[in-house]
């Protein structure tokens, strides 16, 4: 049997973290996946989109409540699960959601800025130059080794 689904979306809310009663990091954030366009009469070029729920635990839980926020276009491969439960008045509720195995950029850091029409730089200016090796001193390969700030090169 096979059970994959492969998804490329948006995020509607950051990432929410939580622990189960064991300590095991868990994250859910859902994930505005476009159809594409459809015509109808009055807006021939209407776009629509499914709200998709995402589940990943562990590390990847960790990972994705640290890096990533709303409005970010991110990929995700994952399981499809099937979950029942009971609503405050009783009723027996299913829910589908995706269960994450692999979650990604899927564009480059700072593109979904506040302005989702403005395009991002396609030359951007580096935050810190690399030092010149000195002419008697160069580094492996030719290249200027970066100091390690921290945080994500992207």
């Amino acid at each position: 049997m096979l059970n994959k689904a492969i998804l490329m979306g948006r995020l509607t809310r950051d990432p929410e973290l939580r622990h189960t009663q064991n300590n095991t990091p868990v994250a859910s954030f859902r994930l505005a996946v476009d159809r594409g366009y459809r015509s109808n009469a009055e807006n021939p070029q209407q776009q629509t989109a499914d709200f998709i729920d995402i589940v990943c635990w562990d590390k990847q839980a960790e990972f994705v409540s640290k890096w990533f926020t709303k409005g970010q276009l991110v990929a995700v491969a994952g399981r499809i699960q099937q979950r029942e439960w009971k609503d405050k008045e009783g009723n027996n509720r299913i829910s589908f959601e995706i269960v994450a195995n692999e979650v990604h950029f899927a564009e480059k850091r700072g593109a979904s800025g506040a302005d989702p029409s403005a395009a991002p730089n396609p030359n951007p200016v580096p935050r810190a130059a690399a030092p010149a090796p000195a002419a008697n001193d160069p580094a492996p390969g030719g290249f200027a080794e970066l100091e390690d700030d921290g945080e994500l090169p992207f």
